[in-house]
């Protein structure tokens, strides 16, 4: 029951972002000797329990694609990724969900501290019927990956092009069950230079 509930969960991974402020593109940087910042995210979703990954792709987005392809997901490319928000590459990876989905797993390209432990219970918490909405806290603080049952997807895709995915939480914050982490790795990003350096300092890489 619990690996049929498991096999129903695909993941969105965002890596449309222009990564104006890193000044070239983010989730192709080197985290590991072996992988990219991207490639490292996709194997700690895998590794978590999630198979069917959708990235979404903006800039360089033929490298982008084959670095995805080439870790096992597929790639859908948002052609609105320099004028969209977040959202509108969140929408895009949800229409390339297969049917057989039953929720989503939302995952930020640039989260490459993400830990399969903390993808793992997400959907242990999904699985056992804590909630349609399941969001990492740490110290009280709200983080991601969040996972979005497929009851609100038409919602989210209703929301207007300067809407955001907070306000499908807020509009449902009664409705979203949190897990517990012990590490703050689900509310740090990389956006400039300086994150990126940070990031692998507290990873251990530098």
């Amino acid at each position: 029951m619990a690996a049929e509930a498991q096999r129903a969960v695909g993941a969105v991974v965002l890596a449309a972002g222009l990564s104006s402020r890193m000044g070239q593109p983010k989730v192709l940087l080197p985290w590991t000797d072996e992988r990219s910042i991207l490639e490292h995210i996709l194997v700690q979703v895998q590794f978590g329990g999630v198979s069917e990954i959708v990235v979404v792709t903006g800039r360089a987005a033929d490298d982008v694609r084959q670095t995805a392809e080439s870790a096992g997901a597929a790639a859908v490319h948002n052609p609105d990724y320099q004028t969209g928000e977040m959202l509108s590459s969140l929408k895009v990876g949800l229409k390339a969900l297969p049917e057989s989905i039953s929720s989503a797993l939302v995952v930020l390209g640039d989260q490459p501290r993400l830990q399969p432990e903390t993808v793992g219970a997400i959907l242990s918490a999904y699985t056992e019927g804590k909630g349609k909405i399941i969001a990492p806290s740490y110290q009280m603080r709200r983080g991601h990956p969040i996972l979005i049952d497929r009851r609100y997807w038409d919602e989210l895709l209703a929301l207007p092009p300067d809407g955001a995915l907070r306000d499908l939480l807020n509009a449902h914050s009664a409705e979203i069950a949190y897990v517990v982490v012990k590490n703050d790795s689900v509310l740090r990003d990389i956006d400039t230079p300086d994150d990126y350096a940070a990031e692998r300092r507290r990873a251990g890489l530098s």
